[in-house]
């Protein structure tokens, strides 16, 4: 039972900013969703007493494959689901712990005008519920997040989300409309070390994460779980960042935003190819999506995209747009003479030291959580000719090699390199670095090039 205290500062606070009304206006229970998706837009024009339950949970999810977290979450997802009401609605959100919970959390809404954005009357012990009620005063996208000391523990380990408070004439409609947020972890494994990983105080005192991810999760907007779009739809991201420490330089690679509301507020920019999001804040991007392909969406601090796991993927599909964009790379050259296996080996190696080596590195180790091994790779061995397709045409999605999983962003070298190149290179790969021999020809790749079986 919450405090009586607690009860009086709520409806004290409720009064304040006009909550009095709230009996006069039609109640609506929100329809909360998992993020990346979003409560339905709104169409009333009058308001209303918007009534929303969310839940503090602490669960045991994984932070990336073979990696485990005791994430702290907001209604089970990291971020929390995005509420969404109106300028002018009153909010009565209810606040439950649940009774498994080891820690009391609370609620601080960027959107609430009064003590600590609600945090003040909030602080609810696990097994127990508190009401909050305030006026939804200012239009714009902001976040909410636990406040209970230690306050960076507390977001650090996944208790934020977002609350739109729209416009009361609304917001234009769109093709698409999707949730987002980055969010820095600090674990006490390096990247990518597998098992049930603690939380370390002492990263998080120095802000040096081990993980920036998007929704709580590498790879959790990546392959099947993408973004979706078609050429010509328009498509608007909602893009918060709990932090609690870094800022995002959010960027679509391959895209320019039509508009984009500054810091969540009435002001907007246009035509705009990163925006800086710092934490504890938000941003509304719309664009349109115009020619098709995989976009990746990346917090441009680029390390952190490609080493730390802060990237997603936005699939559009349609009829290609070579009045947009095209592109033919130099016809690649090829030998008139047939090519031996030593001319192969010394084709192969010039193509891995100038091209391969400088994400699978010199020595095919990869890199750990970012580019996968060549050297002793299971996935190499087991299926050599599936290399040819793969260089062909590239990579993007999941793999798992020697038993660890990678986003893999490899791109389609078949416009760039030769059969006699590509066939060179996978035989060098092959006969090094421990892998168990083997050679490919040049002619198995022309097949492959050509579709064939």
């Amino acid at each position: 039972m919450q405090h009586p205290s607690r009860l009086i500062l709520a409806v004290l606070l409720c009064s304040a900013l006009g909550g009095q009304a709230a009996d006069n206006m039609p109640r609506i229970e929100e329809v909360l969703v998992s993020p990346p998706a979003v409560p339905s837009p709104i169409s009333r024009r009058t308001p209303a007493t918007v009534v929303v339950h969310l839940r503090t949970e602490e669960k045991i999810m994984e932070l990336a494959d073979g990696v485990r977290y005791d994430f702290w979450t907001f209604n089970g997802s990291v971020p929390g689901p995005m509420i969404r009401v109106r300028e002018g609605d009153t909010v009565e959100l209810h606040l439950h712990n649940a009774p498994n919970s080891h820690m009391s959390h609370n609620i601080d809404l960027h959107a609430v005008m009064g003590p600590g954005g609600g945090a003040a009357v909030t602080g609810t012990a696990p097994g127990h519920d508190s009401v909050l009620t305030f006026k939804a005063m200012r239009p714009g996208l902001f976040v909410y997040h636990c406040a209970t000391a230690p306050v960076p523990m507390h977001i650090a380990n996944g208790m934020y989300g977002s609350i739109l408070v729209e416009p009361a004439e609304g917001l234009a409609k769109v093709d698409h409309e999707y949730f987002l947020m980055q969010g820095d972890f600090y674990t006490q494994g390096r990247y990518h070390d597998p098992g049930l990983q603690n939380f370390d105080t002492e990263k998080l005192l120095n802000e040096q994460p081990s993980y920036v991810l998007f929704n709580g999760r590498e790879g959790a907007l990546n392959g099947d779980k993408a973004l979706q779009s078609k050429t010509g739809e328009h498509v608007r991201l909602f893009v918060g960042n709990g932090g609690p420490n870094l800022s995002s330089s959010f960027h679509v690679i391959g895209q320019i935003f039509d508009t984009v509301s500054i810091e969540g507020g009435s002001a907007v920019n246009h035509n705009v190819q990163t925006t800086l999001i710092p934490p504890g804040d938000a941003s509304i991007i719309e664009m349109t999506t115009e020619v098709p392909g995989t976009y990746l969406l990346v917090d441009h601090a680029i390390t952190r995209a490609f080493m730390k796991g802060a990237l997603a993927q936005l699939h559009v599909s349609g009829p290609a747009r070579p009045e947009l964009y095209h592109g033919q790379a130099a016809t690649p050259a090829e030998h008139s003479e047939p090519v031996t296996t030593h001319d192969s080996m010394a084709i192969g190696k010039r193509v891995f030291t100038q091209i391969c080596s400088a994400c699978h590195q010199g020595n095919g180790m990869g890199l750990p959580g970012a580019f996968p091994p060549l050297a002793m790779s299971d996935y190499l061995n087991s299926d050599p000719h599936r290399a040819i397709s793969i260089v062909l045409h590239g990579l993007s999605g999941h793999i798992t090699v020697n038993h660890t999983g990678y986003e893999s962003q490899m791109p389609a070298f078949g416009p760039q390199l030769g059969n006699e190149e590509i066939a060179g290179v996978l035989t060098y790969v092959l006969n090094s670095f421990n892998n168990k021999g083997g050679s490919i020809s040049p002619e198995e790749v022309d097949k492959a090039r050509k579709g064939q079986p």
